[in-house]
Parts: C-alpha cells; sequence; structure tokens
C-alpha cells in the first residue's frame, strides 16, 4: 500500500485526542524508515529516478529495514514495552501493526514481499499489488468512508441534538 494511505488509515483508526498526527507519523513510519531513507541517499547521490526500480539496485540494506519494519513480531515487541511505560502512546503504535496487516495481502511476492513474521519466518502471501485498481479504489472508498464517520462522529459530539 502507498505511505500516504498507511499514515492516513493509522490516524484515522489510532488518532485520537491529542495523538492524532503522532498516529499519522507511526501509519507511515515503517516505509519511511525503509524507503524514505533511500530516497534521501538517493537525492543526495543525484541517483533518484522516477518509476519502480530495479530490484537489483536497492541496496541490501534496504530489503533488511523493509523487514525490521514490517514484523508483527518487532512491532508486537515494542508496543508491550511502550504499553507499560504510557498506554495511550502504546494505542497509537498499533497504527504500526495495522501498516502491516495492510502490506501482507498487497504486496506481491516479486516485489518487497511482506515477511509478517520476522525473524521467525520468512513467510510472505503473494498478495495482489496495491497498484492495482482493484485494491486502490476500494482504498480510497475506505479511507472515504472511515473519515466520514470520523467527521460526523465529532460534528455529533460538538452538537448533540442537532446538525
Amino acid at each position: 500500500m502507498d505511505t500516504l494511505s498507511h499514515a492516513l488509515w493509522g490516524m484515522g483508526l489510532f488518532g485520537y485526542r491529542r495523538y492524532r498526527w503522532m498516529a499519522f507519523l507511526v501509519g507511515a513510519l515503517p516505509d519511511l524508515l525503509a524507503f524514505g531513507v533511500l530516497f534521501l541517499v538517493r537525492l543526495a547521490d543525484g541517483s533518484l529516478s522516477v518509476g519502480k526500480p530495479d530490484l537489483a539496485s536497492i541496496p541490501a540494506w534496504t530489503f533488511a529495514v523493509y523487514d525490521v519494519t514490517h514484523s508483527w513480531v518487532v512491532a508486537g515487541a515494542v508496543i508491550v514495552l511502550v504499553w507499560r511505560l504510557n498506554r495511550e502512546v502504546g494505542f497509537v503504535l498499533l497504527a504500526w501493526p495495522m501498516h502491516i496487516l495492510l502490506d501482507v495481502p498487497f504486496h506481491s511476492a516479486d516485489f518487497f514481499p511482506t515477511k509478517m513474521f520476522w525473524p521467525l519466518t520468512d513467510f510472505h502471501i503473494d498478495g495482489i499489488p496495491w497498484s492495482s485498481p482493484l485494491i486502490w479504489f476500494p482504498n480510497l472508498a475506505g479511507l472515504l468512508i472511515l473519515y466520514g464517520y470520523r467527521w460526523r462522529r465529532g460534528t455529533k459530539r460538538r452538537h448533540p441534538g442537532g446538525e
């Protein structure tokens, strides 16, 4: 799934009260750590190009960071630790495993398959790429429904008994 959608799902589902923007960031963070750093490196060295890159041109560290940041095992361990310190922040961090949940069926085995139980296993699902219209349009519709619901619910709280 695209990084912006991950961020919006994170904020829409786990961004309550004062942690809205933290949930937005956490929803995108797994991709930002893997691909954002690569983007900055390529921007700095002048090798940035547009479009889907050839897998052979992607450094091994990008795959390693992707595996770490897209693992329920790693996310779960971090969330348990944070939850013990601060439950509200722990709740916001649930945007991380939600990110992984969305990637599992929407990454093909050909391009960054999501090894959800890494480092225990390299098991992954050969999913439908998120760029497919079969996925992209329902994702957009789901986000519109989620934010419409959140907006309507917030309006009712601010104006009880009327619209």
